[in-house]
């Protein structure tokens, strides 16, 4: 599986998302700057680390979603390229337009950083087909801007699409209906504030999160 992850000023999460990939996949991940505006040839996956690009100045993941390297990611996802956005990963897409919807600062205004329990939602995308449907899993999430909001037609057509990943399965940030990761029309794109490669094994405290990454090498590696 030949993968990158781009890397922001910020970024504090790209080793942990290139660790994990190598672990799974045995291949290191090429990792792009921001400002590059193109991407290596044949890449099976696009990482979008978490952290706090540009300093979440403006609003979490709009000054990064302008970076140059942005474009060449928008046109690999339109491809059917995997591409994977944890956190600030995900706030990123969204402001991109890669994926509805906004993370806006949590509820009670308050930084949340703990393991979380969540619900497997769809087991049917190439980042989830390691679960199974409804499987109960604990992934760590630590952030500021992650209460998910659309409006309800939005909302309703991701329930009805069947593209909500993952759902907290208690109040975490106050996201509506307990999204915690999403993915695109085209299910090649997935968007989730919990980061999966922080328990990938058991010294993390589990390793729940290795099955999206390996799900990842069987489908596309």
């Amino acid at each position: 599986m030949k993968s990158a992850v781009i890397v922001f000023p910020g970024s504090n999460c790209d080793r942990d998302l290139a660790v994990a990939l190598e672990e799974v996949s045995g291949t290191r991940p090429i990792m792009v700057w921001h400002r590059e505006t193109e991407l290596p040839e044949g890449l099976d996956l696009i990482g979008v680390p978490g952290g706090f690009s540009y300093g979440d100045y403006l609003r979490s993941g709009a000054m990064a979603a302008n970076s140059p390297v942005m474009r060449p990611v928008k046109d690999a996802a339109d491809r059917g390229v995997a591409v994977l956005g944890i956190c600030n990963g995900f706030q990123i897409l969204t402001e991109t337009g890669l994926l509805p919807g906004a993370l806006m600062r949590n509820a009670g205004i308050s930084f949340v950083c703990r393991d979380v329990p969540l619900t497997v939602e769809n087991s049917q995308s190439v980042f989830t087909s390691r679960y199974e449907a409804g499987e109960a899993i604990t992934i760590p999430v630590a952030h500021h801007d992650g209460n998910y909001t659309a409006d309800e037609e939005t909302l309703d057509r991701l329930e009805g699409e069947g593209r909500v990943a993952f759902r907290y399965a208690g109040p975490v940030n106050g996201s509506a209906r307990d999204i915690a990761g999403i993915v695109n029309e085209g299910g090649n794109v997935l968007g989730m504030m919990p980061h999966p490669e922080r328990m990938i094994e058991p010294a993390h405290g589990g390793n729940d999160g290795r099955k999206l990454f390996e799900g990842l090498l069987q489908a596309i590696g």
